[in-house]
C-alpha cells in the first residue's frame, strides 16, 4: 500500500475540495493519508478531517515556528489530546534554525515536550528539522537515553549523518517531493544509501510538489512520483517500494490499523 505519510489537510489550500483531493489520492493508490498538527488551535480542525475520512489519520502538535505561541507546553497537555483513535502521532515538531521564527530557546522546550509525550505515549515523533542538525542530534540523543521512543525525521533533506545516526537511534527517514528535483544531488545520494527499512514517503502537501508537478499546489496523490523517484533510486519496481515504505509505516504507526 502506498502512503502519504506527512500532509497538511486541514490548510487553506484544500478547502474548497477536499472529497474530490482524498478521491485522487485513492485512485493513485495511496491507502493511508497522515495528516500533521503545527498549532494546538488549529488541532481541532485536523482531528475532524481524521474523523470525517476512514483512511485518514492525524498528529497532535507544535510546529518549531509556532513554538513561541506554546511557551510552557507540557507532555502531559500533548498526551492529553492524544487519547483519539484517529490521533497516531507526536508533532510535527523539532527545530528550525534557517527561519527561526521561534526563538531558538523556546524551540528546544517545546520539542522535548514533544519527546516526553512520545515516550509515554509509545506513538512516534514527527521531527522537523532544518539549518539544525547539531542541537537536533544532541536533543534527540539524550532524550533517548532518558528512554527509548519511536519516530522519524520528516522531509528529510539534512545530512547523511544526521540519517544515519537517526536510524542508528531508531528512528526512520521520511523522503518528500525535494528527491525528484534535479539539483537535490545530495538528497538523492543520501537516499541510495539509507536502508530500505527505514524509508517512507510524504508529500508536505500543500507544499513541495514533485516533479512533473513542482510549481503546482501539492496533494497527496503526488507521493506516487515521490515514490516512483526513490524507488529508481534504489534500483527496485514502484510497487515494491509502495509495499516496503507501507509495512514501514505501518510498523511505526502502529496504531493505524492495516489494510486486511
Amino acid at each position: 500500500m502506498l502512503v502519504d505519510s506527512h500532509c497538511h489537510l486541514d490548510f487553506d489550500d484544500f478547502s474548497e475540495e477536499l472529497d474530490e483531493i482524498i478521491d485522487r489520492a485513492r485512485a493513485k493508490g495511496v491507502g493511508r493519508m497522515l495528516t500533521i498538527s503545527t498549532h494546538l488551535e488549529r488541532f481541532p480542525g485536523v482531528r475532524r478531517i481524521a474523523e470525517r475520512y476512514d483512511d485518514v489519520f492525524c498528529s497532535v502538535g507544535v510546529h518549531p515556528h509556532e513554538a513561541e505561541h506554546h511557551i510552557g507546553l507540557t507532555k502531559d497537555r500533548l498526551i492529553e489530546l492524544s487519547q483519539h483513535d484517529k490521533v497516531v502521532g507526536i508533532g510535527e515538531t523539532g527545530l528550525d534554525y534557517f527561519y527561526e521564527h521561534s526563538p531558538r530557546d523556546a524551540q528546544r522546550d517545546c520539542f522535548r515536550a514533544h519527546i516526553q509525550a512520545a515516550r509515554e505515549t509509545g506513538l512516534p515523533v514527527i521531527v522537523h528539522t532544518r539549518d539544525a542538525d547539531d542541537d537536533t542530534l544532541e536533543i534527540l540523543t539524550e532524550e533517548m537515553g532518558k528512554g527509548t521512543f519511536t519516530g522519524l525525521i520528516h522531509c528529510f533533506s539534512s545530512s547523511l549523518e544526521l540519517a544515519q545516526k537517526s536510524v542508528e537511534m531508531g528512528l526512520m527517514i521520511s523522503i518528500s517531493g525535494i528527491v525528484t528535483f534535479k539539483k537535490a544531488i545530495e538528497l538523492q545520494e543520501a537516499v541510495g544509501q539509507l536502508p530500505l527499512s527505514s524509508l517512507l514517503v510524504e508529500t508536505d502537501a500543500p507544499f513541495l510538489a514533485p516533479i512533473p508537478h513542482r510549481g503546482k499546489r501539492n496533494e497527496p496523490s503526488f507521493v506516487a512520483d515521490t515514490a516512483a523517484k526513490v524507488a529508481e533510486i534504489k534500483g527496485i519496481d514502484p510497487t515494491e517500494l509502495h509495499q516496503i515504505t507501507g509495512d514501514n509505516f505501518f510498523r511505526l504507526f502502529a496504531k493505524v490499523p492495516s489494510p486486511t
